[in-house]
């Protein structure tokens, strides 16, 4: 079993432009909310290292989603680097041997593998150059993330009962694009709150349900009790 508190298995998006807005939701959420991504678009403030201190004072687990992709050697001196600043959680993009070199770097910072983003479905994948479907191309990177000794993966709701199938429980699934009611944004493979837990994922990411609510605060706390109904 893995030791994960019922209260830090929801992850909000910190999906906002300016790290004032940021800490402005944090405020709003705190009591509610222990765990937050901080993403691309706070990278390029360029004060995404002073909002992680600032998280990180506050006690907050952080997720640093910026899905790192390049050649193993850069992105393992990266991860490196990267696992002295405190965080829990840590996406990268790639091949086996990208996978290998930021497991071999990472410290007490937990990997997590992108698998498919949920903003893709069988078309996109078609785009891409993938002859296979969704289900097949996700199984084949959780077992491959899992053997180059990455902590986890990022996988649809829609995926996870059946990579729990094929690769060892032990592997950490965090599952985003969580939508409470039937969404019309550019998120494709969406699950709710309940059918996540229940396909045994071990975290949801939930941004725009919780920011955009009237008041963000009792959004975070209703998929609180949603979550704990699951456990």
């Amino acid at each position: 079993m893995k030791n994960i508190k019922v209260e830090d298995r929801l992850i909000f998006a910190l999906d906002v432009p300016e790290v004032e807005q940021a800490k402005d939701l944090v405020i709003q959420l705190d009591g509610s909310v222990n765990f937050y991504k901080i993403g691309m678009e706070l990278l390029m403030t360029g004060q995404y290292f002073s909002l992680l201190d600032w998280l990180l004072e506050k006690d907050k687990q952080v997720f640093i989603d910026l899905k790192f992709f390049d050649v193993p050697e850069t992105v393992g001196r990266t991860i490196k680097r990267l696992s002295q600043y405190g965080a829990t959680f840590a996406t990268i993009h790639g091949n086996q041997a990208l996978m290998e070199k930021a497991s071999e770097n990472k410290g007490e910072l937990k990997i997590l593998a992108v698998t498919a983003l949920t903003s893709l479905d069988r078309g996109d994948l078609d785009d891409l150059g993938f002859d296979c479907d969704v289900q097949e191309l996700v199984i084949s990177r959780a077992k491959r993330a899992f053997e180059a000794g990455c902590d986890g993966v990022v996988s649809s709701g829609l995926e996870v009962p059946f990579l729990r199938e094929y690769v060892d429980n032990k592997l950490i699934a965090v599952t985003p694009g969580i939508r409470p009611v039937t969404n019309n944004d550019d998120q494709k493979r969406v699950v709710d709150v309940v059918t996540a837990f229940k396909s045994k994922s071990d975290y949801v990411v939930v941004g725009r349900p919780i920011k955009n609510a009237t008041s963000p605060y009792r959004a975070a706390q209703d998929i609180q009790l949603i979550i704990k109904s699951c456990f």
